[in-house]
């Protein structure tokens, strides 16, 4: 028989065995199987990625339910693939041409793209090895890409389909731009942080007033958080109820710095408690002002160029940065004696979801998909349960968003990604700049939709044509992913088998981004969802609850961390302390639990193989034969193959691991293969060692891949790969109650005489006397009957067991669920040191409990501290109180 390493080595075994199984195409999914088909779909990481903590436990789950359900009997397929990620590619090839002394305008557009895809053929494989390197069972010939030929095809179908729905249009509205990036960004894509700045106070004069007086009459003070966009402004608005402006009807205000004339609207919307209740109109670049400014016909001035810099409407402050332009602006005023005052303000800003540059609200002609008409059906489904949210109050969120969407703003101001495929005929539009070109549906003359030049117009005949400048947001293609990576729009086998996927892992952060969207994309092109479950995991952060980035220095690197302890340690920890939805407090000592869980399984199956050589054969054992130990542990692995199943079908991933430690390490490990060295049956007890550990393989089999699969190939009657053995299924027969009830009676007694020994120090070799007082005949007739595996696995002597026996003089009590057990004191320790040393243990716990017992009593500390730490510390002051008890009686028995 082949034996097991004595050390568990999973640098020496984890990429070989992957090896072999890709070699035997064991992840791969048959589109003509008779099996039923399970389908999953990965998150596409950036083609710019490396596998971070996050991406290791996104895609460990992903995995878990991938190789439960190949073992269920499913047909199942991971569908692998890369998305194109055009800011954050774009991006990594400009730095490297920047270091070169370059700009992709040096280049041109057509040379840059051909330097991203030299770039993404060099580089953009990185994020897939190292998902093989952790154990990602994709189907990897399947492996798509955002930009391949097929899913450009599904991306220009979608486009064509929307515009000649009339839910596209192009239009001049306030959009995100990054100007850093130079581009529109989605609300998105815009993420907002609280950030501290000011709130500066503004006269604006009144025309005609040569001396500013008296507020209200002479001027108005406008508070404005951006004053570098008052280059902008077009009118001062306020609420019409307001009685300190009332007097303003129909009067003309000055732009304080351009002299502009300004006109003063009044409009409902205005807050007037926010500031001084005037507010300044921007259309330009506002989202309120835009839409204040279109109820009242008001001009839109635009003062930035796309880098963030002031343009020619900004006069002598032209060029500035807009933040120097802020300043400069500011000191201005001071001169001219048009400022009042600033206040520190504290307000949630815009940040570039890529570069972390504060985003500019500006007015840009952008193209958007109508939005409302494809959510109806996709609130519906969520809320008919027809797709479910794990934990469900992410579906509560997500119906919020849904039901207050706003359009999607799709057009990127780059180069690298799904190039719009609009054709604008030169000659239909007069030579127009394309870009200037509004577009409200379908129909326009001089528009053509296609990825190649149509060569001639069909409205004028005209040769002459341009392209859309722009790209599709990298969205537009990860929306259709369920779906187009199975060869949609054409009509595939893989399609009608695999679509509908079943479930979706993923974070919180794309919810909207992604999740949403699929949903609707689906419904929409499909006319089915995309898939039925969404299990929405927490974020990764660090022992503090801080979240894991560079700029703090607490990044846990997932590859240094497989290096160190493999990555079936790296899975299982991470899974262990992962409660479903909540957020993961990882420190790098939490890879101990998954660590230590594979060297107890390694030493447990090895000890296994070596003890019964060819006793036990691939035969099951005989029913007729087996003894109390095991049937209660052939019994506790049906409870566990139960709970394990039916928590991992719930996505409760980390009971379902805490359920295999448990069974594993204490019931298998700690009770049953120490019992197993007692037992006379020889044969019975090889063939139930073997059938438990095979049968716990199977079920850990998803969570530690490799090591199973090393231990699998060496069972005598383990045929094949465990990754195709059956998964574990609990019997119908009852189990035997007997028993279970019988072993957990003499687990339970063991237990507390081994607790006495330890709490008096009985030297390890010496055997303890003990009287068992036992109530029940039925537990009284168990025990009598596996006296050998309590005299030997408790180290002691059973001098009495019965319903009468009483407590001797100098002994100890302890209890085991309704059994008294008694522990003679006498020969066995010093009676008079351990007298002393009990009285020393019964002052330090009363301490404890004089400080708690003070802090209960201050009223000021019930006032305020939370409810969970005041229970806490009663709950903490009733244990302290129960042992100080203990300590007492015990001390009482030895007087």
């Amino acid at each position: 028989m082949k034996e097991l390493p004595t050390k568990y080595d999973p640098q020496a075994i984890e990429e070989s065995i992957y090896a072999e199984w890709t070699a035997e195409r064991l992840f791969r999914a048959d589109e003509n199987s008779l099996k039923p088909p399970y389908s999953v779909v990965i998150p596409p990481p950036n083609v710019t990625g490396i596998l971070h903590i996050g991406h290791a436990l996104n895609n460990t789950i992903q995995d878990i339910i991938v190789r439960m359900k190949r073992m269920q009997g499913y047909e199942t397929l991971w569908m692998p693939g890369t998305d194109h990620a055009g800011i954050a590619t774009q991006n990594v090839v400009e730095r490297q041409l920047s270091r070169e002394g370059k700009t992709r305008h040096d280049l041109g557009r057509e040379k840059f793209l051909k330097r991203v895809w030299k770039w993404k053929e060099d580089h953009g494989s990185t994020i897939i090895r190292q998902l093989k390197r952790l154990g990602c069972s994709c189907d990897w010939d399947r492996t798509r890409f955002t930009m391949d030929e097929g899913l450009s095809r599904a991306v220009k179908e979608v486009f064509v389909r929307l515009y000649e729905e009339g839910l596209l249009y192009k239009g001049d509205y306030i959009i995100n731009w990054c100007p850093r990036c130079e581009t529109a960004l989605s609300d998105e894509e815009s993420e907002h942080r609280d950030l501290e700045g000011k709130l500066y106070y503004i006269k604006y004069p009144v025309k005609g007033r040569e001396r500013l007086e008296k507020e209200g009459e002479d001027y108005v003070v406008v508070a404005t958080t951006r004053p570098e966009t008052m280059l902008g402004d077009v009118a001062v608005a306020m609420n019409p109820d307001d009685p300190r402006y009332k007097g303003l009807k129909g009067k003309t205000l000055l732009l304080p710095i351009l002299k502009r004339e300004l006109k003063v609207i009044f409009d409902g919307n205005v807050d007037p408690s926010f500031g001084t209740g005037a507010l300044k109109v921007t259309p330009a670049h506002d989202p309120v002002d835009f839409e204040l400014g279109a109820r009242h016909g008001l001009e839109r001035i635009n003062v930035m160029t796309s880098d963030g810099k002031i343009n020619s409407v900004g006069g002598d402050y032209e060029g500035m940065d807009r933040f120097e332009c802020r300043e400069t602006i500011i000191e201005d005023l001071i001169q001219r004696k048009l400022f009042v005052k600033s206040e520190d303000h504290r307000h949630a800003v815009g940040h570039c979801y890529r570069c972390h540059t504060i985003v500019e609200p500006r007015l840009s002609k952008q193209w958007f998909v109508r939005m409302k008409p494809l959510s109806v059906e996709a609130i519906k489904v969520v809320r008919d349960g027809r797709i479910k949210f794990y934990p469900d109050r992410w579906g509560k969120v997500y119906l919020n968003w849904m039901e207050n969407i706003r359009d999607w703003c799709i057009s990127r101001q780059i180069w690298w990604g799904h190039r719009i495929p609009v054709w604008y005929c030169k000659d239909c539009l007069d030579d127009h700049d394309v870009r200037d070109i509004t577009i409200d549906g379908p129909g326009h003359k001089g528009i053509v939709i296609g990825n190649e030049n149509p060569g001639k117009c069909p409205s004028c005949g005209g040769t002459r044509f341009e392209q859309d400048p722009d790209v599709l947001d990298t969205w537009f293609s990860s929306w259709l992913w369920p779906f187009s990576t199975l060869g949609w729009p054409e009509k595939t086998r893989a399609g009608e088998v695999f679509y509908p996927t079943k479930a979706l892992v993923t974070a919180q952060e794309i919810i909207f981004f992604w999740v949403a969207r699929m949903i609707m994309a689906g419904l929409k092109f499909r006319g089915a969802i995309p898939f039925s479950d969404v299990y929405i995991h927490g974020t990764v952060r660090d022992a503090t609850g801080a979240k894991m980035s560079k700029s703090l220095g607490n990044v846990i690197d997932p590859l240094e961390v497989i290096k160190e302890v493999g990555s079936d340690a790296l899975r299982y920890s991470i899974i262990s302390i992962t409660s479903q939805g909540q957020d993961v407090f990882l420190s790098r000592e939490k890879f101990d639990i998954g660590r230590n869980f594979a060297n107890k399984v390694w030493n447990a199956s090895r000890y296994v193989l070596m003890t019964i050589g060819e006793l036990a054969g691939s035969a099951p054992p005989d029913a007729s034969r087996l003894g109390t130990a095991d049937k209660w542990i052939l019994s506790s692995l049906d409870t566990t193959v139960r709970n394990v199943t039916s928590s991992l079908d719930a996505y409760r991933f980390s009971e379902a691991a805490s359920e295999l430690y448990d069974f594993i390490w204490h019931k298998y490990c700690d009770w049953y293969l120490e019992m197993s060295k007692l037992s006379e049956d020889k044969e019975t007890t090889s063939r139930v060692l073997v059938l438990v550990l095979k049968e716990s393989l199977k079920l850990l089999h998803p969570f530690m891949p490799f090591l199973t699969e090393a231990i699998w190939g060496m069972i005598p009657g383990a045929d094949g790969r465990i990754m195709t053995a059956a998964w574990p299924v609990a019997s119908d027969e009852p189990g035997s109650s007997d028993a279970v009830r019988g072993m957990e009676k003499i687990i339970a007694l063991v237990t507390s005489i081994r607790n006495v020994r330890a709490f008096w120090n009985i030297e390890h070799k010496a055997k303890v006397r003990v009287l068992v007082n036992v109530p029940s005949s039925r537990d009284l007739d168990a025990l009598k009957n596996n006296l050998l595996y309590i005299r030997r696995l408790a180290g002691c002597e059973i001098v009495e067991m019965g319903p009468e026996v009483e407590r001797p003089a100098q002994s100890v009590a302890s209890l085991a669920g309704d059994i008294r057990l008694f522990v003679p004191l006498g020969g066995a320790i010093d009676i008079e040191k351990e007298k002393s040393r009990v009285a020393r243990k019964i002052g330090e716990v009363e301490k404890y409990l004089g400080g708690i017992d003070k802090k209960l009593s201050n009223a000021s500390f019930l006032d305020n501290a939370p409810g969970d730490v005041v229970a806490k510390e009663k709950e903490k002051k009733a244990r302290f109180e129960r042992e100080v008890a203990t300590l007492k009686d015990n001390l009482a028995a030895l007087s």
